[in-house]
């Protein structure tokens, strides 16, 4: 009796086990059918078998093809809920006229919350208008960037001429580098001393990448590879089960973590009233009692948007130069005509008008963000009659922007630094038109700051070298990752400038 009970008992338990299991994978699947409703149409199958990728080298290349075709410059990606638009008009419709109702939204802070907490370029109301408060307040000071200047000069004077120089005098094979990786190393060594006064000494060559730069990169394409993905649920699971690549993020973010934490207790450690440092500054301002965690999430806000978005522009600047040689030469002729000496000061960048417009033609064409999302909080219309439901992603696309005749003319595809000079005179565009550093309420607040230390580096190097990309011929491919990153690097030869008086006694 005793032993019919207990199997009874079994019996009575797997029965239980089986239905649980049944009911939650019948409820899984509901969801994902509610979530993301099986669509047929040619534009959806293409992406879900991923076929674009026989006649396209990245996404967002077959996202140009699509927003080329339509009549609107918009399309809509059903499976993954998301209008895309190339319009001008209907990009000032949403960082502009109707802001409030495209906020970063609840589905972005699920998407990318668990790297970029609630720091500035992951938040909405009190707390962004707060963030961008401080930013702007600390960013637009004249001390600021005066203190950024001379910590950007040092960084090129100290490390990075040293180190091309060294290269460029090599006569074998080995007289070659990854471009990429050293504007990675040089823009991550400056954005850590400019935010947190800490050097990371990463432009070593010498010495591997720090554990905390590889844990920022494997943290950013993880985090963007769940923004591609048409079944939030599957990640969310692999979050939950801690398996797979949710596994390597919770890794990333950890040591993310242990280092953000680690630079602020230094900071409450020794002071921050006499620092100069961005951190040090903004702890200075707020509640001294505010928690970690807050802070933690700026410090992270400050490395994205001062680390990656700076070593792509740079990147790719000197990609394009190597295809368009009467640019670099051009270049040259305006920098030795401001320029008489190693030493570099703020009123010889701000004469370089050609300098300038070169700069920007290149993010035209390479915006470091490639596009940008937000959700619609309400139902609405935009400017060109597209229908915009309650809880749409709604995607502007820099990148595929740059590449519309309707927008630049026939001669988009071209790097043509002429676009932007009136008169010899750098004239910019209407933001809408060139949102490579948004627009509206959400304009860049470093946007001075990264193009000041873009053109001290490009300036300072074609100063004494040339740059020679090995593959330019290649189109550029990029990894997944929240700001462009060209997949295997870009390997380049660095020569020697052969002129007189180009080295200070």
């Amino acid at each position: 009796m005793e032993i019919d009970m207990a199997q009874l008992q079994n019996y009575l338990f797997l029965l239980f086990l089986t239905f649980s299991i049944s009911l939650l994978s019948f409820s899984l699947i509901v969801l994902f059918l509610r979530l993301r409703p099986w669509c047929n149409c040619h534009l959806c199958k293409t992406y879900l078998s991923s076929s674009w990728r026989s006649e396209f080298t990245n996404l967002s290349d077959w996202y140009t093809h699509l927003l080329k075709e339509s009549a609107t410059g918009t399309v809509h990606i059903h499976v993954l809920g998301n209008t895309i638009t190339a319009n001008p008009a209907n990009v000032e419709h949403i960082l502009k006229t109707r802001f409030e109702n495209y906020p970063k939204g609840k589905q972005f802070f699920s998407i990318l919350g668990d790297f970029l907490g609630q720091g500035i370029f992951n938040s909405d109301g009190d707390g962004w208008r707060f963030q961008r408060k401080m930013a702007s307040l600390e960013l637009g000071s004249i001390s600021v960037r005066s203190y950024a200047f001379k910590i950007v000069c040092k960084e090129i004077k100290d490390r990075l001429i040293p180190l091309l120089e060294s290269i460029s005098r090599r006569d074998d094979s080995t007289g070659t580098l990854d471009i990429q990786d050293v504007f990675q190393r040089f823009a991550f060594d400056t954005i850590c001393k400019i935010s947190f006064g800490l050097d990371p000494g990463c432009l070593e060559i010498n010495q591997p990448m720090s554990d905390f730069a590889k844990a920022f990169d494997t943290a950013s394409r993880l985090s963007a590879q769940r923004a591609i993905t048409t079944t939030p649920i599957v990640w969310k699971l692999k979050r939950f089960l801690n398996v797979g690549s949710e596994k390597d993020l919770k890794h990333a973010i950890r040591l993310v973590d242990d280092l953000a934490k680690a630079v602020i207790h230094e900071r409450r450690k020794i002071g921050f009233s006499t620092s100069h440092d961005l951190l040090s500054r903004f702890m200075g301002a707020v509640d001294e009692q505010v928690n970690d965690k807050y802070l933690r999430d700026i410090v992270v806000s400050f490395l994205l948007a001062g680390r990656d978005t700076v070593a792509s522009g740079l990147t790719t600047f000197f990609l394009l130069l190597s295809q368009n040689p009467s640019v670099a030469a051009a270049i040259r002729k305006e920098i030795d005509t401001f320029k008489k000496d190693d030493v570099l000061y703020p009123d010889q960048l701000q004469k370089m008008h050609y300098v300038h417009a070169a700069l920007y033609e290149n993010l035209r064409l390479y915006p470091p963000v490639q596009f940008d999302s937000k959700f619609s909080a309400e139902d609405d219309v935009l400017p060109d009659g597209t229908l915009i439901r309650k809880g749409t992603r709604v995607t502007y696309h820099p990148y595929a922007m740059s590449r519309m005749e309707s927008i630049w003319g026939e001669d988009c595809l071209e790097f043509k630094p002429e676009r932007w000079l009136r008169d010899g005179v750098f004239t910019p565009e209407n933001l809408y038109k060139y949102p490579v550093f948004q627009a509206g309420s959400r304009v860049c607040l470093g946007k001075e700051l990264s193009v000041m230390e873009m053109k001290a580096v490009i300036v300072s190097i074609m100063h004494r070298f040339n740059i020679e990309v090995l593959m330019f011929k290649e189109k550029p491919q990029f990894a997944i990752g929240l700001t462009a990153t060209i997949n295997g690097g870009v390997p380049a030869r660095v020569l020697h400038q052969q002129v007189q008086d180009r080295c200070q006694s």
